[in-house]
């Protein structure tokens, strides 16, 4: 089993900044990706962005490009939503997520518990 850790979140004002966290941790055979979704009151769960754990690979949504970005500390298992900029349309509950290769070999998948991200002034 895998355990996800997210935290970062909180209130801040439109044009402040966040750095959200999600630690990966259990029976972690390899990471293969991480990425962040987020979901606002009343809408669906949307793609934020995408880190590939063993190369450079990196993918936004265009609602973000720009003011976000992605990272990620190999030795740590945690990936890293750097957030500038930000806008009251910003605000939802931020997930991440995380695909895995098991010791076995069997590629998994697992959610975070979410962090509340709320923009306003």
């Amino acid at each position: 089993q895998v355990q996800l850790v997210e935290s970062g979140g909180g209130l801040v004002q439109p044009g402040g900044s966040l750095r959200l966290s999600c630690e990966a941790s259990g029976s972690i055979g390899r990471l293969v990706v991480m990425k962040w979704y987020r979901q606002a009151p009343g809408k669906e769960r949307e793609f934020v962005a995408r880190i590939v754990w063993s190369g450079p690979s990196l993918h936004y949504a265009d609602s973000v490009k720009g003011r976000f970005t992605i990272s990620r500390d190999n030795a740590k298992n945690t990936a890293y939503l750097q957030m500038n900029d930000l806008k009251p349309e910003d605000t939802a509950v931020y997930f991440c997520h995380v695909e895995i290769t098991t010791f076995e070999r069997l590629t998994q998948d697992f959610w975070g518990q979410g962090t509340q991200v709320t923009v306003s002034s």
